[in-house]
């Protein structure tokens, strides 16, 4: 520090600056003379709130001690140093930059992610070879028109702030492939998007758009959009003649259709999950040639068309939580298909238990049933005029086939006794008792301990699960979703098989502590409640435990030892109050989340 004191004072222009406000802690002259050889400069988490005015003046200012060294070794020859190209001042608590930003004009790469920035400085119009810029996850609530002066910029990074409007002149950034605005506030996007026509990668994600321009569709390079989690309520038919577009992503809007895409050829990955999607046609699939995968979970779907069986190429099916009661057979015929989600939909012609022995298994049942579909095409025995109506409640055919009680959908606030009398002595392996109006649990189930180990009971109104409940001792999977339960009682530690628990959209506001206590659970789904806090060290006793759905509770922290359960392939925690890991970091899936948590272990 004395030598720097001492160069400063030697400095003939220190008289001419302004004191500047303490910039935080001092950036090594090692890093300084590192940078002058590299062009790369990179101060990121180093906790300044100033950038250092010798670091705007590095292509300018001499080396400390450059009077004092005359040596003309090829390594000391400061005047022949490289103009800096690369900046990084990522992961500061910077709230402004300098304009004396315009000081570094060969910058090709500029930084400045996770800061407190709410303003850029004119002067960065001035950078006219910058190719990338990140300023994402700051304060910014406009853009200065300046930037859209920078003919090279390739990659602009914007997402994480405060943006309402995006400039109309944005379009002028004619050489942009990457444009990423995604968690901000923006309600509509600039007609001049439609001159951006070699944009490679574009995401809206996370903001409040309503609809989408249809000049979006002049972008003939977009490979990848990202739509999700916005207030679409359709899609330009246009869209559909993006000849480039590879990747789609729709989730979390307010879609009611899909949009036909007939030059959509090259289209690989389609994800519309989580809207009001009712209807899907023939003319939606029929042209998606290069389909390897199509995610349309939590919808109202009600039916699959034959056509599907037209993505040769499909390899992911994920058709989760619809209202599909029927399939096609000739799904089974899917070549490349490896992943076929069908949990949570009203299937009468496919077991519950089957569901859960993975797809190979499920695809073979289908093909097995081919030339059955021909004969009788619902699977269920015919209901006659001579049917009394106490019989016609019962699926005898279920019962004895299947090995299914099912008594769903009827919004039934009892279970007519009958149904267990219909049960006598056939072994039945699931009961589905959903979507009905129950307020407990009806204590024959009792009666089926010695063979069921399925179980839903999904979209009722059961507040507390039996003591007859944990007497099922074969149970393996528990569906509860979508009821008022606040706790689970410490009886259900009897059931030592359960690998699969639904609690979702319940009103636990703790986690059950009795689950812990469970070693063979392998899922456990208890998004949509209010939970507060988890315990990590109990959870990495929990060997089995593969995955854990957190979603939307009240998480106001995640502890980092949960990093240490590393049997998790899937760990979700988005839509929770807690600050940290970040939304980018959470966006890089599970492995990416637990590395991070281990790093912030104290040691």
């Amino acid at each position: 520090m004395a030598a720097a004191r001492g160069a400063r004072a030697g400095d003939p222009r220190a008289g001419f600056r302004q004191p500047a406000a303490d910039p935080g802690p001092a950036v090594p002259q090692g890093l300084i003379r590192a940078a002058r050889k590299s062009g790369q400069l990179n101060l990121a988490g180093r906790n300044l709130t100033e950038v250092p005015q010798h670091v705007w003046r590095i292509n300018l200012d001499p080396p400390e001690g450059a009077q004092q060294n005359l040596s003309f070794g090829s390594a000391d020859r400061w005047w022949e140093q490289t103009d800096l190209t690369k900046l990084i001042l990522a992961s500061n608590k910077l709230q402004q930059l300098s304009e004396d930003l315009r000081l570094l004009p060969a910058l090709t790469v500029l930084d400045v992610h996770d800061n407190e920035l709410t303003s850029l400085p004119s002067a960065l119009g001035q950078l006219e070879n910058l190719q990338k810029l990140d300023v994402s996850h700051n304060k910014l609530e406009s853009i200065p028109e300046e930037l859209l002066q920078l003919p090279c910029l390739k990659s602009l990074l914007l997402q994480h702030n405060e943006l309402r409007h995006l400039p109309e002149g944005l379009g002028q950034l004619g050489n942009l492939e990457e444009l990423d605005v995604s968690n901000n506030h923006l309600t509509d996007i600039p007609a001049s998007f439609a001159l951006l026509v070699n944009l490679v990668r574009l995401n809206l994600a996370c903001n409040q758009l309503k609809n989408l321009p249809a000049e979006i569709s002049a972008m003939k390079s977009l490979r990848q959009l990202d739509c999700t989690k916005n207030y679409l309520e359709t899609v330009p038919s246009k869209l559909a003649t993006m000849a480039s577009l590879e990747q789609l992503y729709l989730r979390k809007n307010k879609l009611r259709s899909l949009p036909e895409f007939p030059s959509c050829k090259l289209l690989k990955e389609l994800h519309a999950g989580e809207n009001q999607i009712e209807i899907l046609n023939a003319e939606n699939l029929k042209h998606l040639n290069s389909l390897s995968v199509l995610e349309l979970r939590d919808n109202k779907i009600k039916s699959i068309p034959d056509e599907i069986t037209l993505l040769e190429k499909l390899e992911r099916l994920d058709l989760s939580n619809n209202d599909i009661s029927r399939l096609p057979y000739t799904l089974g015929n899917l070549p490349q298909l490896k992943f076929l989600a069908l949990e949570g939909n009203p299937l009468r012609t496919i077991r519950r238990d089957l569901l859960q022995k993975g797809t190979q298994e499920l695809l073979k049942y289908l093909r097995s049933k081919i030339q059955d579909d021909t004969a009788n095409p619902s699977g269920e025995a015919p209901v006659t005029a001579m049917t009394l109506p106490s019989e016609a409640k019962i699926n005898m055919h279920a019962i004895t086939s299947l090995k299914l009680l099912d008594y769903s959908e009827k919004q039934a606030a009892v279970i007519p006794e009958e149904m267990f009398d219909a049960v006598r002595s056939n072994p039945v392996t699931a009961l589905n008792f959903s979507r009905n109006q129950l307020k407990e649990i009806p204590p024959r189930v009792v009666e089926l301990k010695d063979w069921v180990c399925d179980v839903n009971l999904g979209f009722n109104k059961i507040s507390s699960l039996s003591l007859e409940l944990c007497m099922l001792h074969k149970l393996t999977h528990l569906d509860v979703r979508n009821n008022v339960l606040t706790s689970l009682p410490e009886e259900m530690a009897a059931l030592t098989r359960l690998q699969i628990i639904n609690l979702s959209f319940n009103r636990f506001k703790e986690f059950p502590s009795v689950l812990y206590h469970i070693p063979a659970l392998e899922t456990i789904l208890l998004s949509n409640n209010q939970v507060g806090s988890i315990d990590p060290l109990q959870l990495q006793k929990m060997d089995k435990l593969g995955t854990l759905d957190l979603q939307n509770n009240d998480l106001l922290q995640v502890p980092p030892e949960l990093g240490n359960c590393e049997n998790l392939r899937t760990l979700l925690l988005e839509g929770n109050p807690f600050r940290t890991p970040r939304a980018a970091v959470l966006a890089k899936g599970t492995a990416a989340v637990l590395e991070y948590l281990r790093s912030r272990i104290p040691t």
